[in-house]
């Protein structure tokens, strides 16, 4: 290979669909081999060609990659990745992202720059919405689940495989003020256990490759950070496979301040272990010049080449640069009656009920008039959420038209927008709202955010209900007919008087967080407000009660003083109780649980042990439904202060009315362990608590001992 040719591997474009001179432009650098792989183009028609020019028109024939965000679903759109993990469940997870790289292959991608595992403990960020929330343990489960469904744990034999890549290494999630692109400022520990951890997951799985994150951790760009991608994710991890800039990152290395010039920040990002620079043009036309002045060693170039085109032999494309290219199976493999029902079960499951007062719901299909407000209502591109990859807002049932087709003929349904979903602000809408609810045997309110309130770049300082939806839901409130809440939005938000009222107020009986739940918004939602299916989900992610209270989230550490209402000189505020407005892991259910007393195998154990943890859970109410049970552990003295809890497992169970369950879980050297002050890894010996239940708080509780402990 020519030292041009070489670097052309590593250069990526974005693909441009209305200039003629640029995609000339890039027809041209694929015949010279100077391009390896292009982002936004999907499309048999358009990828075939692509592909024809580089096997049959360039010198050596190496065949193109094709990438793009297929981060919850492609076509077919599922629920946005912060949903599918209120599912806690990994293996409709792992089937969703399976059904995402059948839709996705099937329209000419090799790659999904996803799953998004970045940890943030502040949903001001608007890109919390693409991950799992807050927890480390699930978050891992959930990066190796899509991992898996992605690239069949990263078997890429089949042309129905995606290659995955984890994204954004590393700490993204915990940018200052929950601002995009912002600085990260952490310890080792906390980086290590809490934001790495995911990616740990996903590279175990077989994620294939990585995205260096915009941000900087500590000082250093992650674009430039070689001691954490050469020396903790290749060295530490022996992970093989690409690394890959973010959009224009290896540019941004300017503006950080690290390099004066764009070739400066490619030899910075090159010898960091980034492969290849996504769209900057850096590593394709400011390097060669630079290699042959002896100031850029060419044998970093052609480690970041043979990876590159190891990833294209994986994927089978120098046996069959076509496999991928199959107009047929782009005709009959999208939005098919299977991936169809799949989208609308894991949209049911997604859904978590925070609020039943008087068991309002489920509502009755044989009431008369429904008064359905809320502009969200019949939002089809709001359905879809951020990132939606192929989705088609003409594929999307709203959640107006989820009950109109749930309830009979007969049923008269009185719909009103109420707001202005551009801006929330307009009250022009109020008068008719009110006059619909008063007219209606009952009403569901539907408020939240757009779509593009959340993803990328979408950060808000506040996060109550935008605009006048408070005002609205007040007023609605005093008419005095039963009302359901229904949440659709991207993050936690702060809904105080919602859930608690003011003034003595009553507050809102019922509250339904749906999320964005993709095309099949509308019948997954009616099947849980009219009772054909039972809510289980959880919430991943901590509800504050204000803004005021980020970061927030469960598995924090204790201080000296921890926080005790009604003494003062505690870690607590003067204006508003320190505890979340729900925590993590809560959710409800038409049906009621209990949980017996957690039993241990032994009370005491070396570190060699694995200890056996048993707990009975038993449906105690009339109706089937599905419980996660959830298990934490407490290291009550340490060297260095642990969390108040740290989740180490969990299972979604169904249970029938009246049946018991008996759920097992063990505990190892891995899940004891924590980085010490020397920032060795762990186990020390003393007193553990473990806890279980429906969520973070409410939990039954038993002690062990470890005798001995390891290094």
């Amino acid at each position: 290979m020519t030292l041009e040719e070489k670097l052309g591997q590593l250069a990526q474009y974005r693909w441009s669909w209305r200039d003629d001179t640029v995609k000339e432009q890039y027809r041209q650098y694929i015949r010279e081999g100077r391009v390896g792989s292009f982002l936004g183009i999907a499309g048999v028609g358009h990828t075939r060609e692509l592909q024809r020019l580089a096997v049959e028109e360039s010198r050596l024939k190496i065949p193109l990659l094709f990438a793009e965000d297929v981060i919850h679903g492609w076509r077919t759109t599922f629920p946005v990745p912060l949903a599918e993990a209120g599912s806690w469940d990994p293996a409709a997870v792992e089937r969703s992202a399976r059904i995402a790289a059948i839709e996705a292959s099937a329209m000419g991608l090799h790659w999904t720059f996803a799953p998004m595992v970045d940890i943030a403990r502040d949903p001001r960020w608007g890109r919390i919405v693409e991950g799992s929330g807050e927890d480390p343990y699930l978050g891992s489960v959930m990066a190796a689940a899509r991992v898996r469904g992605f690239s069949r744990g990263g078997d890429l034999s089949a042309p129905n495989t995606l290659l995955a890549c984890a994204k954004h290494f590393a700490a993204y999630g915990g940018a200052e003020g929950g601002r995009d692109y912002n600085t990260v400022e952490l310890s080792e520990r906390t980086l290590r256990e809490i934001y790495l951890e995911p990616f740990r997951a996903a590279v175990q799985a077989g994620a294939g490759s990585i995205m260096s994150a915009f941000n900087e951790v500590n000082g250093v760009p992650m674009t430039a950070n070689g001691w954490m991608i050469n020396d903790i994710l290749r060295g530490e991890w022996g992970f093989t496979g690409l690394v890959v800039s973010d959009y224009t990152a290896v540019a941004e290395l300017q503006p950080h301040g690290v390099a004066a010039n764009r070739a400066e920040a490619g030899v910075l990002a090159l010898a960091a272990g980034v492969d290849i620079d996504m769209v900057s043009g850096i590593y394709g036309n400011d390097l060669e010049e630079l290699v042959r002045q002896g100031k850029l060693d060419e044998a970093l170039v052609d480690q970041a080449v043979r990876r590159v085109l190891e990833a294209k032999y994986r994927l089978g494309l120098f046996d069959d640069p076509y496999r991928y290219h199959d107009a047929e199976r782009e005709k009959t493999s999208l939005l098919t009656p299977e991936h169809l029902a799949a989208a609308r079960e894991m949209a049911r499951k997604s859904i978590v009920l925070l609020k039943n007062e008087k068991e309002i719901l489920p509502l009755s299909k044989n009431l008369k008039t429904l008064a359905v407000i809320g502009a969200l209502a019949d939002d089809r591109r709001s359905s879809l959420g951020p990132w939606s990859g192929a989705g088609d807002t003409a594929d999307v049932v709203t959640l107006l038209e989820g009950i109109e087709r749930a309830l009979p003929a007969s049923a008269k349904i009185l719909y009103a927008e109420g707001y202005d979903k551009k801006t929330f602000t307009d009250r022009g809408g109020f008068a008719r709202a009110i006059q619909a609810a008063k007219s209606a045997e009952a009403v569901i309110l539907v408020l939240g955010e757009t779509a593009g309130m959340s993803g990328e770049a979408s950060n808000r300082a506040s996060l109550d209900l935008p605009g006048e939806q408070e005002a609205l839901a007040r007023a609605i409130h005093a008419v005095g007919k039963p009302l359901v809440v229904v949440l659709m939005n991207g993050r936690p938000l702060s809904i105080n008087w919602l859930v608690e009222g003011s003034f003595g107020a009553e507050n809102v009986p019922a509250i339904l967080e749906t999320w964005f739940l993709g095309v099949q918004t509308g019948p997954a939602a009616a099947d849980v407000l009219f009772g054909d299916y039972n809510p289980g989900g959880k919430l991943p992610a901590t509800f504050p009660r204000s803004a005021g209270q980020i970061p927030i989230y469960y598995n924090h550490k204790n201080t000296g003083r921890p926080p005790i209402a009604g003494e003062h000189y505690t870690s607590q505020y003067l204006d508003l109780p320190f505890t979340p407005l729900y925590p993590f892991g809560y959710g409800l259910s038409y049906t009621t649980f209990e949980y017996g007393a957690p039993r241990l195998s032994v009370p005491e154990m070396e570190f060699i042990d694995t200890l056996t943890v048993e707990v009975n859970v038993t449906n105690t109410g009339k109706r089937p439904g599905d419980e996660v049970v959830q298990f934490y552990i407490q290291d009550e003295v340490a060297s260095v202060t642990r969390p108040v809890k740290q989740l180490r497992g969990f299972r979604r169970i169904h249970l029938e009315p009246g049946e018991t369950q008996t759920v097992t879980f063990q505990l190892t050297f891995e899940d004891l362990a924590f980085y010490n002050q020397e920032m060795q890894w762990v186990v020390e010996p003393g007193f553990f608590k473990v806890f279980l239940g429906g969520n973070s708080v409410e939990v039954q509780e038993a002690r062990f001992e470890i005798r001995s402990g390891k290094l």
